[in-house]
C-alpha cells in the first residue's frame, strides 16, 4: 500500500500465530470444535463451521492459497460438503444456506480455485437461487414458520425448503453472497452481479426487511465474517462501482468521518456490539479499510 518492499509470502505463512492455527489441523484438512457439541444435524456440523473459521483467517488475513498444503487440504475438506445441486450444505442442518455458500466460495476463489468446476457449479447454484427482484435471502426465512417448526427444520434432517421468490431480497445475505461474485474474475462482470450490487447499495444504513440481523446498526459492526458496510463496499468496488456513485460516496464519507484520532477504526460503532474486539482486531480492520479506500482512489475527499 505504501509501495515498500516486503518479505515473500512464506514469511507470513510461518508467523507464530499461523503456526498455532496449523498445529491443530486434522489429517483430513479439518479443525475440530473444542467446545460442547449439542446434538444437531449433521453430526459433523461443528467441524464444518470450525474449518470454515480457520480457513477464512488463513485466506483473508495471511493470504494462503492452494499452493500451500494446509490450505489445499482445508479447501478439499470444505468441498466435501458440496451437494449435487452445487451448494455448501450443513451450516443450518439440511437447509439451503445461500449466505454461507457465497462466503465459502469467495474464500475458495481467493485461494486459487476460481476455475475449478466445483466452484463453477456453486456459482451457478447461487444464480439459480435469486429472488424475483435479483437479490438473495435465506430461503427458509421467506416463509413464516413458527419457532418450533423452524428449529425442527434446521436441527434435524429435513428436505430443504424452497424459497418464496416473490419475497424481497435481504441486504444482509445478499451482501454475503456478493463476496463470491466480487472475488471471481468472470462473475464480477456479470449483469446479475451488477443488478444485485445496485440493490445492495440502495439499502445502506437501513434496516433489513427480515427479522434476522434486522437492525440498521449492524451496518457498522465490523466483526467476524458477518455482513457490514465494509464488506459491501469492498464487493461493489470489485464489481466496478466508483466513489462518484451517491450511495458509495455516502458510505465512504462515513468511514472518513469515523476514523479515530489514533488513525484506526473501531470494530463496532453501535450498542449491539460495543466491545473493542480481540487484540489486533482494530489493526486488521484498519488495514482492510485502507485497502478499500485506496481502491476507490478516484474518490476525492
Amino acid at each position: 500500500m505504501l509501495l515498500e518492499s516486503v518479505s515473500p509470502i512464506a514469511y507470513v505463512w510461518n508467523l507464530p500465530k499461523v503456526k498455532r492455527i496449523l498445529a491443530k489441523q486434522e489429517a483430513d484438512g479439518s479443525w475440530k470444535y473444542s467446545g460442547k457439541q449439542p446434538a444437531v444435524y449433521p453430526p459433523h456440523h461443528y467441524s464444518l463451521v470450525e474449518t470454515f473459521k480457520r480457513f477464512r483467517i488463513l485466506v483473508e488475513k495471511y493470504c494462503f492459497d492452494k499452493t500451500n498444503d494446509a490450505a489445499r487440504k482445508a479447501a478439499e475438506y470444505l468441498f466435501t460438503y458440496q451437494t449435487d445441486e452445487g451448494d455448501i450444505r450443513g451450516f443450518i442442518g439440511n437447509q439451503y444456506a445461500t449466505y454461507y455458500t457465497g462466503e465459502v466460495l469467495s474464500l475458495l476463489i481467493k485461494a486459487g480455485y476460481g476455475e475449478d468446476e466445483r466452484v463453477e457449479k456453486g456459482m451457478q447454484w447461487l444464480l439459480s437461487m435469486r429472488q424475483d427482484d435479483g437479490g438473495w435471502t435465506i430461503p427458509i426465512i421467506t416463509h413464516r414458520f413458527d419457532r418450533e417448526t423452524q428449529n425442527r427444520l434446521t436441527s434435524e434432517y429435513a428436505a430443504p425448503v424452497e424459497p418464496d421468490r416473490t419475497r424481497p431480497f435481504s441486504h444482509n445475505w445478499t451482501n454475503m453472497v456478493m463476496r463470491a461474485f466480487a472475488a471471481h474474475f468472470r462473475y464480477r462482470h456479470s449483469p446479475e452481479a451488477w443488478i444485485a450490487g445496485n440493490l445492495l447499495k440502495s439499502r445502506f444504513f437501513r434496516p433489513d426487511v427480515y427479522s434476522s440481523y434486522k437492525d440498521a446498526l449492524y451496518w457498522t459492526r465490523f466483526q467476524f465474517w458477518w455482513p457490514n458496510l465494509l464488506t459491501a463496499v469492498e464487493s461493489l468496488l470489485a464489481l466496478g462501482f466508483t466513489g462518484e456513485d451517491p450511495d458509495i460516496k455516502k458510505a465512504l464519507d462515513w468511514f472518513i468521518a469515523h476514523q479515530s484520532e489514533d488513525g484506526l477504526w473501531n470494530v463496532s460503532y453501535n450498542k449491539i456490539a460495543a466491545d473493542g474486539g480481540k487484540p489486533g482486531d482494530r489493526e486488521w480492520l484498519t488495514l482492510a479499510v485502507c485497502r478499500m479506500l485506496k481502491g476507490y482512489s478516484e474518490y476525492h475527499v
